[in-house]
């Protein structure tokens, strides 16, 4: 069982604190430090004796820049690297990886996935990694065929809109809201927390997620803010004057970071948690030291933690350790990559593929239900130590 003591609060960086009230500072919640592999994990390199038709590609589809796309850019290498190790171990089919940048704008990501069902050779896609551009683009992969994994869009609408090519590798946020509430005021202790949401898909069906299962805890204390502010002088008002133990931020680190650094120098010295769409080193590097209060949830397993994966993946991210979804990013391109090596040629082929496939990857057991939804999902926690996000094990 995890224990507990209370450490002391971040350091304020700012000018004169004011009272948080309520908070005892941050809890201290070991980490974890090693994690197993399942033994039947499938992996891209099979057995090495696949062959294939020339002229088979898969995509990826997502954002490669923009103000969030560090979330894309760990999705695209684990898929980089997933390809790479299959078209190593298997010359007589070698598969092409063909990427396509969102910049994770749902305006823009439409145009983007028509070039995407255009190109007749990609029989699958990886993306859209984030939830508002999966929304707008849906019923185009739908009209195509094209089979498409989001290892990250995680809105519990999408799978509602009757789409039969969608499928998601993670749990959806009816999942990891009760999981962060749980996780929250249970091993956080919070009695008292404010839920603080951006305008995003994603960050409103988070906070609706979570506040019905925070009840009375969150009643007191809600705000919105818009993708791209800056200023939330506002907010962190009206947070102080609440006195809450915790501020959970259901959006991105880009605004994320940038909230928390400004509660920390107007002295608040409760808890920050963020979702899988904030927990990110970009969001350390942008709050700084502020970063020291926080505390991430993610339906998303630690890559850096299993040392083969994170060693090979350093070589197609410059060095950098895995990030979040980069595992997830990794086992959907091999399912892909998989039904490929079984001699599927077509859309529709490796479509029906996905809809059966029942096997473990490094992350998780994969089979989805009619919906695209994984028949089982778990949600795990993260915390940021000594300037890094560290691993504190499953929350649900």
């Amino acid at each position: 069982m995890l224990s507990f003591a209370l450490a002391s609060c971040a350091a304020n960086t700012g000018s004169t604190p004011a009272p948080s009230g309520g908070g005892a500072g941050k809890v201290d919640v070991p980490a974890v430090t090693n994690l197993p592999v399942p033994p039947d994990a499938v992996t891209p390199a099979g057995d090495g004796k696949a062959t294939c038709s020339s002229g088979i590609s898969i995509a990826y589809a997502g954002a490669e820049t923009g103000a969030n796309a560090q979330l894309g850019i760990n999705i695209y290498n684990g898929v980089q690297l997933a390809v790479n190790q299959h078209n190593k171990a298997n010359p007589g089919c070698q598969v092409a990886f063909k990427k396509f940048d969102t910049e994770g704008d749902p305006g823009k990501a439409p145009g983007v996935v028509t070039q995407v069902v255009n190109e007749p050779d990609i029989l699958g896609a990886i993306g859209l990694p984030f939830s508002g551009e999966s929304k707008a683009t849906g019923q185009i992969f739908q009209q195509a065929g094209l089979v498409h994994l989001t290892p990250s869009a995680t809105n519990p609408s999408l799978t509602k809109n009757g789409w039969t090519t969608f499928f998601r590798a993670l749990g959806n946020d009816s999942v990891q809201g009760p999981a962060a509430a749980k996780f929250i005021t249970g091993k956080l202790q919070a009695k008292k927390v404010c839920v603080i949401q951006d305008d995003s898909d994603y960050g409103i069906g988070l906070a609706t997620a979570i506040n019905g299962a925070l009840g009375g805890a969150a009643a007191d204390c809600q705000d919105k803010v818009t993708t791209g502010q800056k200023d939330f002088s506002a907010v962190v008002s009206k947070i102080i004057n609440a006195k809450p133990d915790a501020v959970f931020y259901s959006g991105y680190y880009a605004e994320g970071a940038p909230l928390d650094q400004q509660l920390v120098n107007k002295g608040y010295t409760g808890t920050f948690v963020g979702p899988d769409g904030v927990k990110d080193d970009q969001f350390i590097k942008l709050a700084g030291d502020a970063s020291g209060n926080a505390f991430f949830t993610c339906p998303c397993v630690p890559g850096e933690l299993l040392p083969t994966f994170a060693d090979a993946y350093k070589g197609v991210s410059g060095g950098a350790a895995p990030g979040t979804y980069s595992l997830e990013g990794y086992d959907s391109a091999t399912i892909l990559l998989k039904g490929i090596d079984s001699g599927i040629k077509d859309r529709a082929g490796l479509l029906q593929f996905v809809k059966n496939y029942n096997a473990d990857g490094f992350s998780k057991h994969f089979q989805w239900d009619a919906t695209g939804e994984l028949a089982t999902t778990a949600v795990y926690g993260y915390k940021v130590e000594n300037g890094k996000i560290v691993y504190v094990g499953t929350i649900s």
